[in-house]
């Protein structure tokens, strides 16, 4: 399925995650996945939000700069091999993936999520469900 991931640009200095994330949960907004990549005066938090565009809103309000970027999120058994298996699944197709990050269910103890950034994400997804793969609902 695809969904709405947040990107977050923010300063790295103490306290700046601490505050982009109390702005949300103030919110009563509720995170579902996150991943941080840094550079030397930034970084770029990206997040699952059960509302997404909420989150876009309240952090514009706050003059945080933020994207909106569609990504994959799809279910992987939680075993050795899961993720070698959409990964090869893909490969075969000739589509390239460019970031990823995972997360384990609360739900189900056998299963986990990929959440992947990729151009083509339409065909990807075409792909995945041709191949047995599940997307993810994060309300």
């Amino acid at each position: 399925m695809i969904i709405k991931q947040i990107s977050i640009f923010a300063e790295n200095r103490p306290g700046r995650l601490s505050e982009i994330t109390d702005i949300i949960a103030k919110n009563n907004i509720n995170l579902r996945a996150l991943s941080i990549a840094d550079t030397t005066n930034f970084g770029i938090l990206r997040i699952i939000a059960d509302d997404p565009d909420k989150v876009e809103q309240i952090l514009k309000e706050n003059e945080i700069t933020v994207s909106v970027t569609g990504v994959i999120a799809v279910c992987v058994e939680d075993r050795p091999g899961g993720l070698a298996g959409i990964l090869k699944t893909l490969a075969e197709d000739n589509i390239d993936i460019e970031y990823m990050y995972a997360f384990v269910s609360k739900q189900n103890s056998d299963e986990a999520y990929v959440i992947m950034r990729i151009e083509e994400d339409f065909r990807a997804m075409e792909v995945l469900k041709k191949n047995g793969y599940e997307g993810l609902d994060v309300k």
